[in-house]
């Protein structure tokens, strides 16, 4: 038996602390380009321990989860080792610094795409990053609703509801007309 209290109180400290914190740090990783988060889990996460009490089980194995999406942009970034890799890099840091409160996420993970799409929401999606061969296509979930002054929507231009940038190999992306038109989605929304 053991009262709600203390259930959300373990779980505060150790799960909710660490989103919090990596949330916090998150922009200032990216607009560098690198960065290291370290967590402090225990056995609790993985094997069956003498520790009490289940809320501490279940927050250290939240964690671990925790960890292990948070890092899925990042292997998909390593990954590509080259300038689609950069690219998708320096417009997350652009995101973040648009939107420190951005949440990342990684959505439609499947055979054919195993890496998923990484997706960028604030109250809705606002944006998703996905990489081809011959360029990086940043979608806009309403972008058709978005005034583009800079004219950086070049794809997807046909749609009732989103808009993209195609970014090719070469090609720039305009930084601070890129994080305005990024806070425009997330005001959309």
């Amino acid at each position: 038996d053991m009262p709600a209290d203390e259930w959300r109180q373990v779980l505060g400290v150790n799960l909710t602390g660490a989103f919090l914190v990596t949330r916090a740090c998150l922009p200032a990783l990216c607009s560098r380009g690198w960065g290291r988060i370290v967590m402090i889990t225990s056995q609790a996460a993985r094997t069956r321990t003498p520790v009490p009490g289940a809320h501490y089980a279940a927050s250290k194995t939240a964690q671990l989860g925790l960890v292990q999406h948070a890092a899925r942009i990042d292997a998909r970034i390593d990954e590509l080792r080259d300038w689609r890799g950069d690219m998708l890099s320096r417009v997350r840091a652009l995101i973040h610094q648009a939107d420190p409160d951005v949440v990342e996420d990684v959505k439609w993970v499947k055979p054919t795409n195993p890496h998923g799409v990484p997706t960028w929401s604030h109250d809705g999606l606002v944006c998703t990053g996905e990489v081809y061969k011959a360029y990086v296509k940043l979608t806009f979930a309403h972008g058709a609703s978005l005034a583009d002054p800079d004219g950086l929507f070049n794809a997807s231009l046909d749609g009732g509801t989103r808009r993209a940038i195609d970014i090719r190999e070469g090609d720039t992306l305009h930084g601070p007309a890129f994080k305005a038109l990024f806070r425009a989605g997330v005001a959309f929304n």
